[in-house]
């Protein structure tokens, strides 16, 4: 007589064994008929589009899930419940069109970061600063690999390489998310991964006074920075919004204005709105092929953008000796330009910049490197989370006024109040810049009023 402690176990034995069978017809026949169908649709119409590519896989896997059902039953075999059944075709449609089991987790808006350590850790933070440890997202690690690999073809319209010969890899997924990926480098020697998603696509300086990044004196004054054509340096740590904050900054450029940016994976999309931005240039970086050949660094593109009679470059982010570039950039008559850099502080920001530039071919000493960064760069924004460890906030802007030797001198025009946002410092701006500003409509009285401060401005 059975043993009725052991009937579950059976049961869910039974089931996995027939998931396993469906997945594996569905796969198999897709593999043969879905080509088969997008050949004989090239011949009859226009390029099939990837939603009509997936209504044409559903109809494939309708038809093979009948026949499949009818071989189970003259199997003798019983039939999957039909939310089982629909979950695997949901299954096997990510494999083909969407991400596998990164899909579930990239459908939920409210998940922030997605940290893998081999396939069976999985940790996110959501938007609400909480962390999970959430279930595998494959079924082995040489799994994971292969679906890393399979994201870098179809993600990237440059050659992306994930092998042991380029044991990483960083793309962008279809709806924007940035992937980093590497190849048993880790401790345990399994593969990793990264996904950071931005929490607004396009964003302005409206949408973080909602989410209260800014107060509406601090949006006033960044506002005037940008129309009175200011050098803007973001700083800030990992994932605190230094991308956000910049496109927030540039839905502040006049429509008719050339715009050249220049990232390592296009995270920006500021062309992506022909109405705002009508006229950008978007350059990324290439890495070298399997030769060794065809790379183009961010050094590289700043350079080739200055030809491309931009009205402001913007490097996404500055990691390397790109600053030596960037800065000439700034300094020849491209103002209002920005970029951003990981910095703990808007102060740090300085060393920061000339120790890249010590890293590039002209090999510039501190003191040259300082009298650059004068020349370029007219204001260092720095944004951090709050003290609930969650918001984003602005909590120092801090103009550049010259440099002694090793030093590069600056006022805090907003420094961080009790709560880390910035808060106005009366007295700080310099005279000139004041004017400038006030050329633009800015009012510096603004600053020393205690009314435009942050607890009575929002």
């Amino acid at each position: 007589m059975m043993n009725s402690a052991t009937l579950p176990d059976q049961l869910g034995s039974a089931t996995d064994s027939a998931v396993t069978r469906l997945r594996s017809r569905l796969r198999d026949v897709l593999a043969v008929e879905l080509p088969r169908r997008v050949d004989e649709h090239r011949g009859d119409g226009p390029p099939l589009t990837p939603s009509m590519r997936r209504e044409l896989a559903s109809g494939i896997i309708d038809a093979a899930i009948t026949s499949h059902n009818e071989e189970e039953l003259r199997a003798n075999r019983s039939l999957l419940s039909p939310n089982t059944e629909a979950h695997t075709v949901i299954e096997v449609l990510n494999e083909v069109f969407g991400l596998a089991g990164l899909q579930p987790l990239l459908d939920d808006p409210t998940i922030e970061t997605i940290n893998i350590n081999g396939h069976d850790r999985v940790f996110v933070q959501y938007d609400n600063g909480r962390r999970a440890q959430l279930a595998p997202v494959a079924t082995s690690d040489a799994e994971l690999v292969d679906l890393v690999r399979t994201l870098a073809a179809r993600a990237s319209t440059e050659e992306r390489r994930f092998d042991r010969g380029s044991p990483a890899v960083n793309v962008q997924l279809p709806a924007g998310e940035r992937l980093f990926a590497v190849m048993a480098l880790t401790a345990a020697g399994r593969p990793a991964l990264s996904i950071r998603r931005h929490r607004f696509r396009a964003a302005t300086l409206a949408d973080l006074v909602e989410t209260g990044t800014v107060d509406i004196g601090l949006r006033v004054f960044l506002t005037a920075l940008v129309r009175a054509r200011r050098n803007i340096l973001i700083t800030g740590g990992t994932g605190v919004g230094k991308t956000t904050l910049l496109r927030a900054l540039a839905s502040e450029f006049e429509p008719a204005e050339r715009i050249v940016t220049i990232e390592d994976v296009h995270e920006l999309h500021l062309g992506h709105d022909p109405i705002a931005h009508p006229d950008v240039v978007a350059l990324q970086a290439r890495e070298a092929n399997i030769e060794g050949e065809g790379e183009v660094t961010q050094s590289e593109l700043v350079r080739w953008a200055l030809r491309m009679t931009p009205d402001r470059v913007i490097v996404g982010e500055i990691r390397g000796p790109e600053v030596v570039p960037m800065c000439n950039a700034m300094s020849q008559g491209n103002d209002g330009s920005m970029a951003t850099l990981h910095a703990s502080s808007s102060q740090i920001a300085f060393n920061r910049l000339a120790s890249y530039a010590a890293q590039g071919p002209e090999r510039l000493p501190h003191e040259a490197t300082n009298l650059m960064i004068v020349s370029a760069v007219h204001f260092v924004v720095h944004i951090v989370r709050a003290t609930d460890g969650v918001t984003r906030v602005v909590s120092s802007v801090r103009e550049v006024v010259g440099a002694e030797g090793i030093q590069v001198i600056s006022n805090e025009v907003y420094r961080p109040g009790p709560d880390r946002r910035a808060t106005p410092v009366p007295g700080a701006l310099r005279r000139d810049t004041a004017e400038l500003l006030s050329d633009v409509g800015f009012d510096p009285l603004m600053l020393e009023n205690s009314n435009w401060r942050r607890g009575e401005s929002r």
